[in-house]
């Protein structure tokens, strides 16, 4: 390669990547997780009120949509038309992170709604290795939810 073919090359490398800004910017983000439900409303009323989640406008308006705020730029879909609630694995599941962890388990306790610790002790807490607790609880589709006190 010439040294003006080399030149040419570094700077549209230069260019594209904006001395790695665009880079950067070319990283994936979590903008969405669509889960695919059995019962709209009931899995509607979950988020909603037991993980507290701020319900926000979808584009579909089909009456099978309902959207809703995790994060600054990030958002869950709830889409309805799952033939059947089935059992998932604990290992995979949405994890969300609060400043007060047993404020948290109160309003669960108010509401009636069980959780456990990792290896299933109700009403329990389990440490990771790092220091933060976590509990577990289950949408009305058995979707596996971890909530924790993650100070990142």
């Amino acid at each position: 390669m010439t040294s003006n073919r080399i030149l040419s090359a570094a700077v549209m490398l230069l260019a594209l990547t904006g001395s790695g800004r665009a880079m950067a910017q070319a990283r994936p983000a979590v903008n969405h997780i669509a889960l695919y439900v059995y019962d709209l409303q009931k899995s509607t009323n979950f988020y909603q009120n037991v993980l507290g989640l701020r319900q926000i406008s979808e584009p579909f308006k089909d009456g099978r949509h309902v959207w809703f705020r995790m994060g600054p730029h990030s958002q869950l879909h709830l889409i309805q038309g799952a033939a059947r609630v089935e059992e998932h694995a604990k290992d995979t599941h949405l994890a969300f992170r609060v400043k007060d962890l047993g404020k948290f388990t109160a309003r669960l306790d108010q509401s009636a709604t069980p959780y456990s610790s990792w290896t299933g002790e109700a009403k329990q807490t389990t440490a990771r290795p790092d220091g933060v607790k976590q509990v577990y609880l289950q949408d009305p589709d058995k979707f596996w939810i971890e909530v924790n006190d993650d100070k990142f």
